[in-house]
C-alpha cells in the first residue's frame, strides 16, 4: 500500500513529487532544501543554518508520518562544496542521538534553486 505524506510544516514541493511516500512500513522522504516553510524563502548564508533548516524540514515530515529521527535508516546528502562537509556534519549529527543511519555524502555540480545542501532519507516503522 502506498500513502502520500504532506505537511504545511515543510516546504511545498517545487516539482511533480511529494514530500514523502509511505510504502508498506517504509517512508521515503524526498530531498529537502533549506527553505523556510512559513515564508517560502531560502535560508542563505551560513551552511550550518541551511543544514539546520533542511533537518527541521525532514523532522516535520517524519512527524507527520508518526515517526522521528530514530526511525531513519538511510540518508543521502548532496552538497555544492565538500569544504562544507565538517560544518554540515556538525549540525546533522545533532539530530541522531544514539544510532546514526547509513549515509553517503556527495558533492554535486548543482542543486535545485542553487542551494548548497539537500538531504533525503528513508525511515522505517
Amino acid at each position: 500500500m502506498k500513502k502520500t505524506i504532506q505537511t504545511t510544516k515543510a516546504p511545498k514541493p517545487i516539482g511533480p513529487y511529494n514530500q514523502a511516500v509511505m510504502a508498506n512500513n517504509t517512508l521515503y522522504v524526498s530531498g529537502q532544501i533549506p527553505m523556510n516553510p512559513a515564508t517560502s524563502q531560502l535560508v542563505k548564508g551560513d551552511i550550518k543554518d541551511q543544514t539546520r533548516q533542511v533537518m527541521e524540514n525532514i523532522g516535520a515530515i517524519l512527524k507527520e508520518a508518526g515517526l522521528d529521527f530514530s526511525n531513519v535508516v538511510k540518508c543521502s546528502i548532496f552538497i555544492s562544496d565538500m569544504k562544507n562537509f565538517p560544518l554540515i556534519n556538525d549540525v546533522y549529527g545533532q539530530y541522531f542521538q544514539d544510532d546514526a543511519p547509513a549515509r553517503e555524502t556527495v558533492q554535486v555540480a548543482g542543486l535545485p534553486m542553487a542551494v548548497d545542501v539537500e538531504i533525503s532519507c528513508i525511515a522505517i516503522i
